[in-house]
C-alpha cells in the first residue's frame, strides 16, 4: 500500500503569544470626546491579533522539540550550534580528498574527530558476522520482515512535508527493485532490529542512536543534505560513491531547512546545473568512493550525497551528544 509519511512538524511562528486582554470592570469608560490613540502609540498589529489554537499548539510542540534536541546535544541552542559548527568550518584546512586511516581505538576516534574533518577507516567492519554473509539472506531469512520503501521521485520530494511510501515485505522489495525501471525504489533510513546482532559497532561514540539501514540496487541516491550530528557511515555490502561539502559551503548550494537538524539542497553534484545554481561553481565538493567493509565517519553539518554503484547494504549511527568539532571549543 503506497501511503505519504505524515507532514513533519512545522516551524515555530517567529511572533511571541499575545497577552490575553483582560476586561476590568472597575475601568472607566472612555469619553466620547476623547482624541484616539495616534498611530505611533498603537500597539503592533501581530502583537494584537488572537492566535488560533491549532497554531499555537503547533509553536508549542516546536518549541518543545527544540528545547529537547538542544538538551540532547548538549548545547544551549540547536541554531547556535549550527552558527557555531558553520564558523568553525571556516578555520579548516582545504582538502580535496577524503583521508584515509587505520583502524582506531575509540580514544584515538575522538581525537581524530576533533579536527572536524570526514575520514574513511578501511576494512573496519570486515569482521561484522553481516560482512561474510551476502545479499541473498535478505530474501531466504528475512523475506518477510515488513519494510517501508521509498517510491516514486523520492529524490525530488527527500525534504518534502510529504513523499510516496509503500509498506510492503523484504521479499516482495526485493523483487519490485528488480523489475523497475529508472529510479529503483529504495529502503532508506530503516531500523531493522533482524539485522542489529550481526553488526558490532565500536565505541566511537558515547552516546548514539539505533543503527539504521539503506538497502537498494545500483541507482538508489539520497540527495545532497546536511545531518547536524555526528555521523558513522559502515559500507556493508556493494560500493557507494558520496560526494561531501563542508558546512560554511551552505551559501553556495540553496539550501533548504527540513528540521532544525536536517537541511537540504536541490544541487547535484553529479550532474550540476551550473546555470540554475551558478553560487554552487563555488562550493568545494569532495568524492569518496566506500568498499565493502569500510567505515566513513561524516563530521555533523557536512553535506553529503550518496548513490549506491551496486547493490549495497550500509548502516549508520548518529551521535547522541554534542559534536566533536565544537568539543574544544
Amino acid at each position: 500500500m503506497i501511503t505519504r509519511q505524515p507532514p513533519a512538524m512545522p516551524p515555530a511562528d517567529e511572533h511571541p503569544d499575545a497577552a490575553p486582554l483582560v476586561a476590568r470592570s472597575d475601568a472607566p469608560s472612555p469619553s466620547p470626546a476623547a482624541p484616539l490613540p495616534s498611530a505611533s502609540r498603537l500597539p503592533p498589529l501581530e502583537a494584537s491579533r488572537t492566535v488560533p489554537p491549532d497554531e499555537a499548539g503547533q509553536r508549542a510542540k516546536a518549541e518543545a522539540r527544540a528545547r529537547r534536541d538542544a538538551e540532547v546535544r548538549g548545547v544551549s541552542s540547536v541554531e547556535e550550534m549550527r552558527e557555531a559548527i558553520k564558523q568553525a568550518s571556516r578555520a579548516l584546512p582545504h582538502i580535496t580528498e577524503v583521508p584515509r586511516v587505520r583502524v582506531l581505538s575509540a580514544a584515538e576516534f575522538r581525537a581524530r574527530a576533533r579536527e572536524g574533518l570526514p575520514f574513511l577507516i578501511p576494512r573496519a567492519i570486515a569482521r561484522w558476522p553481516i560482512s561474510a554473509l551476502g545479499p541473498e539472506i535478505l530474501r531466504e531469512r528475512f523475506g518477510d520482515v515488513h519494510v517501508r520503501a521509498r517510491v516514486g521521485d523520492y529524490i525530488g520530494t527527500a525534504f518534502a512535508a510529504d513523499r510516496a511510501m509503500l509498506d510492503t515485505t523484504m521479499r516482495e522489495y526485493l523483487d519490485l527493485a528488480e523489475a523497475t525501471e529508472g529510479l529503483p525504489p529504495y529502503l532508506g533510513n530503516l531500523e531493522l532490529r533482524e539485522l542489529n546482532s550481526m553488526c558490532h559497532w565500536p565505541t566511537y561514540f558515547e552516546k548514539m542512536g539505533p543503527p539504521r539501514f539503506w538497502i537498494g540496487p545500483a541507482g538508489t541516491v539520497t540527495p545532497l543534505h546536511s545531518d547536524y550530528d555526528d555521523n558513522i557511515f559502515a559500507q556493508v555490502w556493494g560500493t557507494k560513491r558520496i560526494f561531501l561539502a563542508p558546512p560554511h559551503h551552505d551559501e553556495f548550494l540553496y539550501t533548504r531547512e527540513a528540521n532544525p537538524v536536517l537541511f537540504g539542497s536541490p544541487f547535484d553534484p553529479e550532474s550540476p546545473d551550473f546555470e540554475r545554481y551558478p553560487l554552487a561553481r563555488q562550493a568545494t565538493l569532495i568524492e569518496v568512493i566506500v568498499q565493502p567493509g569500510d567505515m566513513l565517519y561524516v563530521p555533523a553539518g557536512w553535506y553529503h550525497q550518496v548513490r549506491a554503484l551496486t547493490f549495497s547494504l550500509s548502516s549508520n549511527r548518529w551521535a547522541r551528544g554534542k559534536p566533536f568539532a565544537l568539543q574544544g571549543m
